[in-house]
């Protein structure tokens, strides 16, 4: 039992981080818990994967985060259970945290769809466990091919959003240029990757222009589009899709979706879509006192009312405003519903091109400058110092010489 902690923050990604963050800031004592000593940017896991970037440029101990934060105690372990009625955690090792507020920041899981053979077969892209093991695959698959031990090196992405459309972008570039250079162009000839969605198009969104500078730049670096067809199965040779094709494929990776994990489906607390928490505008739970849930572990509404995306911006917003009102709930203030600053969408569709729409007017720029804007922002979310400048030095490196910034260490199994 943790009787000194006013504050329980489950979880160091965006929304846990800056809660705890802000209140460590204002003095108040805080006790984030997460199975993983370091904070993890999820937006730029897929140039791991690709190995653009390396791991040290997306992941920040959490520690050297609160080195000057006196208020801020992290704690290493994965949370089991939780008593929202209580405010209490449980640990792995049958620990017991209780204190005056909980926080649930706990993230997601990939959300298979109950797809055959999804969650035996698949790759997801949500961790950093997750890239590095994907990457060394890919590598693997690449020398096994190479060796003429396989007919192809097929990749097949599932999910047209971001994720799915920057991954396969990065997988088709690594095709395109640095296969035919560091293997050779026959094996290049050989690899192929193809994005499916069961959605009639990519970045739904986004509007129709950035769609369809999308699909046009997928096509340019060989990306194989099946919009409209769902998948119904994954095996380890390939994917079958809705109408029968079959794909075949060395390699499948799952971006398909997002469904909160089993600490918030057993927690107790009312649950909406993806099994994630509907909290009420001043970010609390529903039927309880004193639990705020954040991130993609809840449902979060704008001033209208409207479901926000599951975004980095939206979790780092939501995390700020929830320290404002849990130092409200401490000091006798009054909490304020939460006021979503909308800064748009981005996507980075390969070297030198994105597409960007900006702001509540959704302001469009596609190609060099809808690049330059994305790299920018995330430049700029990157927690730490030094996470910038590895990402910006792997950046430099990479897309002007076209070859490998890091190198990949690891087993494809």
């Amino acid at each position: 039992m943790d009787d000194t902690s006013q504050v329980i923050v489950v979880g160091g990604g965006f929304a846990g981080m800056t809660a705890a963050e802000e209140l460590g800031r204002k003095g108040i004592q805080v006790l984030l818990i997460d199975a993983n000593n370091y904070h993890q940017f999820q937006p730029l896991l897929y140039q791991v994967a690709a190995s653009q970037i390396g791991v040290s440029a997306v992941a920040r101990p959490l520690r050297s985060v609160f080195r000057g934060i006196k208020g801020v105690r992290v704690l290493t372990a994965e949370v089991t259970a939780i008593d929202a009625a209580a405010r209490a955690v449980t640990t792995a090792d049958g620990s017991r945290y209780q204190a005056r507020i909980l926080v649930i920041a706990a993230g997601a899981v990939p959300n298979f769809f109950n797809t055959p053979g999804a969650e035996e077969h698949a790759y997801p892209l949500y961790s950093v466990a997750d890239a590095t093991r994907l990457s060394a695959a890919l590598t693997g698959v690449l020398d096994t091919a190479d060796r003429g031990q396989a007919g192809n090196a097929d990749v097949v992405v599932v999910g047209g959003g971001p994720t799915g459309v920057e991954t396969a972008g990065a997988l088709a570039e690594n095709v395109k240029y640095l296969v035919p250079k560091y293997f050779s162009p026959e094996l290049a000839a050989r690899c192929h990757v193809h994005l499916v969605d069961m959605v009639p198009r990519v970045l739904m969104a986004f509007s129709a222009k950035s769609q369809e500078y999308t699909r046009d730049r997928l096509g340019k670096l060989g990306v194989q589009l099946h919009m409209g067809q769902g998948v119904t199965d994954v095996r380890a040779d390939g994917v079958t899709l809705a109408d029968g094709t079959v794909i075949p494929a060395r390699i499948v990776v799952w971006a398909g979706g997002l469904q909160a994990g089993k600490i918030i489906t057993e927690s107790g607390l009312p649950q909406g879509k993806g099994g994630r928490i509907d909290v009420l505008p001043d970010l609390t739970a529903p039927g309880v006192d004193g639990v705020y849930v954040l991130g993609d572990a809840a449902n979060i509404t704008d001033a209208a009312g409207a479901k926000l995306p599951q975004l980095g911006s939206v979790a780092q917003q939501s995390g700020k405003w929830a320290a404002r009102n849990i130092y409200a709930d401490l000091t006798g203030g009054t909490r304020r519903p939460f006021a979503y600053w909308d800064k748009g969408y981005m996507a980075m569709v390969g070297r030198g091109a994105a597409v960007a729409e900006l702001g509540r007017k959704r302001i469009q720029l596609q190609g060099p400058l809808a690049f330059v804007s994305w790299l920018g922002v995330h430049l700029a979310l990157l927690p730490g110092f030094q996470q910038k400048a590895r990402a910006l030095s792997s950046w430099a490196a990479g897309y002007v010489t076209h070859s490998p910034s890091q190198v990949v260490v690891g087993r494809p199994d």
